[in-house]
């Protein structure tokens, strides 16, 4: 038997192993967990998400402006 509950601050995917004890894993790892709207649109064509791209561009910005402070 497979059960979904939210937990944890997201979904899970309850079931039973072979020796039958209990086991989780997130929704996501699944199937049957949504599709995230940027990977369907980009269907492959993207290799990198928005969201890590802004993540980067800051890194870099930090990092530029550390260097230049350390410069004399």
């Amino acid at each position: 038997m497979v059960t979904i509950r939210q937990n944890w601050g997201e979904e899970r995917i309850y079931y039973h192993d072979e020796s039958g004890r209990l086991c989780l894993i997130p929704l996501a790892w699944t199937s049957r967990g949504r599709v995230d709207p940027f990977l369907a649109v980009a269907a492959g064509r993207a290799l990198f998400r928005p969201e890590d791209l802004m993540r980067l561009a800051e890194l870099v910005q930090t990092r530029r402006m550390s260097d230049s402070e350390d410069t004399p």
